[in-house]
């Protein structure tokens, strides 16, 4: 069974390690931490963002309530 990764469709374990090794090559081993931790502050921001709305929408009937209760 082929494991597919969200975008990375059908890439073997070889061409990972390719570009693995040319994104070293390009950004150098100092900044690679730097942009991955700025990759997992833009996902949980994200992350929180979408929690954020779900609670907004989640609490709209609520006020609906309360103001059909007064």
């Amino acid at each position: 069974m082929s494991h597919q990764l969200l975008f990375l469709g059908s890439l073997g374990s070889q061409e990972i390690i390719i570009i693995a090794l040319v994104i070293l090559l390009l950004f150098g081993g100092k900044k690679i931490p730097e942009l991955m931790r700025g990759l997992g502050k833009g996902v949980s921001q994200f992350k929180k963002g979408m929690k954020d709305i779900e609670d907004e929408i989640n609490a709209e009937p609520e006020k609906k309530e309360e103001i059909q209760n007064k």
